[in-house]
C-alpha cells in the first residue's frame, strides 16, 4: 500500500470515501438526507481548489492502482478561508441561514475526515493513514494534529488514544457533540 498526496484526478474516488466519515454532517449542510446529493456536493468541492475539502488537502491510500482510503487535513489557522467557499455555496443553494461552527483553529493541523473503502475496512488502513500523518506532521514537522470524534464511536476513539492522541476538550458541530483530541510533539 502506498500513501500519497491526492491529485485532482482522484476526486471522484475521494468523495465517496470521505463521505463515509461525514455523511450526517453533509446532510445537515444540504438540508436533506440524500446520499447521491451529498456525494455530488462533496465531489464538487473535492475537485476544486482552495476549500477545506479540496483534493489539495487530501492524502490517499492506494493499492494495486485503486484508492482504498482517503484523509482530509489542513492547517487549523486556515479554517475561515477554506470554509468560506462552502458556506457561500450552501447559503446560495440550500440554506441562507447556514452558519456552522469552526471545528478547528490555529495551533493544529486538523484531520477533518478519514475514510476507508468498505471493501477494505478492518485491514488497518485507517491506522496506517493516521501513523503516516503522525510521522509527517508531528515527528518530522513538529506540528500538533487535532481531530474530533463522536462519543458514540468508541472504536475510533480507542484507536486514536492507542496512537497517542489525548482528549483536550469538547466541541459541537452542526448539533453533534464531539470530543476534541490532539497529538503533538511535546
Amino acid at each position: 500500500m502506498n500513501i500519497r498526496k491526492a491529485e485532482k484526478s482522484d476526486s471522484k474516488y475521494i468523495a465517496p470515501i470521505l463521505l463515509l466519515a461525514m455523511e450526517d454532517i453533509i446532510y445537515k449542510f444540504i438540508a436533506k438526507k440524500d446520499y447521491a446529493s451529498a456525494k455530488d456536493f462533496l465531489q464538487y468541492f473535492v475537485e476544486r481548489e482552495n476549500n477545506q475539502y479540496s483534493y489539495q488537502n487530501c492524502f490517499v491510500a492506494e493499492e494495486n492502482g485503486e484508492i482504498i482510503g482517503a484523509v482530509n487535513i489542513y492547517n487549523g489557522s486556515d479554517i475561515e478561508a477554506l470554509r468560506n467557499p462552502i458556506v457561500e455555496y450552501v447559503r446560495a443553494h440550500y440554506n441562507p441561514e447556514f452558519d456552522p461552527e469552526f471545528e478547528t483553529r490555529a495551533g493544529e493541523f486538523y484531520i477533518d475526515s478519514l475514510g476507508v473503502n468498505p471493501n477494505h475496512q478492518g485491514k488497518g488502513i485507517g491506522s496506517k493513514l493516521l501513523v503516516f500523518l503522525i510521522n509527517e506532521y508531528v515527528h518530522q514537522n513538529k506540528q500538533t494534529l487535532g481531530l474530533l470524534v463522536e462519543e458514540e464511536n468508541p472504536l475510533a476513539k480507542n484507536l486514536y488514544l492507542k496512537l497517542g492522541f489525548k482528549i483536550v476538550g469538547e466541541k459541537t458541530l452542526v448539533g453533534k457533540k464531539l470530543e476534541h483530541l490532539q497529538i503533538g510533539n511535546k
